[in-house]
């Protein structure tokens, strides 16, 4: 009998479903059984383990994680692909199946109903153009969790893992790294995915950190500062900042943290930008 390719298997089960993939939704459901078992892998299942899928897709995924984790919760926005995966995955009694958004989903209400007391292993493959709100949805929600691997734009991908002075280095460089440990997994070309995007992607390993990498007087403001450095890149920190917070305490708060105000944001390393938000937020709350 002529072994399916795994090409052929979504094409089919779509087909027989009536399903068209969303461009709107990003959809590009993975083809290549070898990124699949290497993804499988790097998240190091075991059958105690728990895992948050985000996308599941028609649920090719979903069977792999579920032969190796004793517990899966795919949470999938297209309404359509619902009957597709509760006929994908009719076999594997482990998987709950949810229809929603994920940036709607309350993490840490979907851990207390779902496994209260368990820290589950994320997997996803994501929509391009929504990956970084939905890692920063998990990672700044109060769901606790192992680990988290991640499919995603090569270009994001090299900007989390990017470090100071490289023109890649933003926000989302400092912001991932100050909750997670980041590593890469593989890169994955576009012809491993049906239909083929534009771009070639990347999966991702996060882990979080056992105890945070800077201590932080006020988390949210450290936040801000970030932000406000990066807002305007070819300005000094002393202007960019001086956009958002007073010009007078910024100076102060840079000569305090040692840090030369025409130095510019790209420069500083995560633990510049918490002495720096120390200072500023201290002088201000003294002011």
């Amino acid at each position: 009998m002529k072994k399916v390719s795994l090409s052929e298997k979504i094409k089919e089960i779509t087909l027989a479903h009536g399903f068209r993939m969303s461009k709107s939704l990003g959809q590009n459901f993975l083809k290549d059984p070898e990124v699949l078992a290497n993804i499988i892998q790097a998240a190091h299942l075991k059958t105690e383990d728990t895992v948050v899928e985000v996308g599941p897709g028609i649920g090719v995924m979903t069977q792999a994680i579920a032969r190796e984790a004793g517990r899966v919760v795919a949470i999938e926005i297209d309404k359509g692909l619902i009957p597709i995966l509760e006929e994908t995955l009719e076999a594997y009694p482990g998987v709950e199946i949810i229809h929603e958004d994920i940036l709607k989903v309350n993490l840490e209400e979907l851990q207390g109903r779902c496994f209260p007391g368990i820290a589950p292993k994320v997997i996803a493959n994501l929509p391009y153009y929504i990956t970084t709100p939905i890692i920063m949805h998990f990672l700044e929600s109060a769901m606790s969790f192992q680990s988290m691997i991640v499919m995603m734009q090569r270009e994001v991908a090299d900007r989390i893992m990017s470090g100071p002075g490289h023109k890649t280095y933003g926000t989302i460089s400092v912001a991932v790294q100050y909750y997670t440990r980041v590593e890469k997994v593989m890169e994955v070309p576009r012809g491993a995915f049906l239909p083929e995007p534009k771009v070639d992607s990347m999966v991702i390993r996060l882990t979080p950190h056992p105890v945070p990498p800077v201590a932080l007087d006020d988390h949210d403001h450290f936040f801000r500062t970030i932000k406000a450095a990066f807002s305007t890149r070819r300005k000094t920190l002393l202007n960019a900042l001086s956009n958002h917070f007073d010009k007078a305490l910024v100076a102060r708060a840079l000569t305090e943290a040692g840090i030369d105000p025409v130095r510019r944001g790209e420069t500083l390393s995560i633990e510049e930008f918490a002495r720096l938000s120390n200072s500023l937020y201290r002088i201000k709350k003294s002011s």
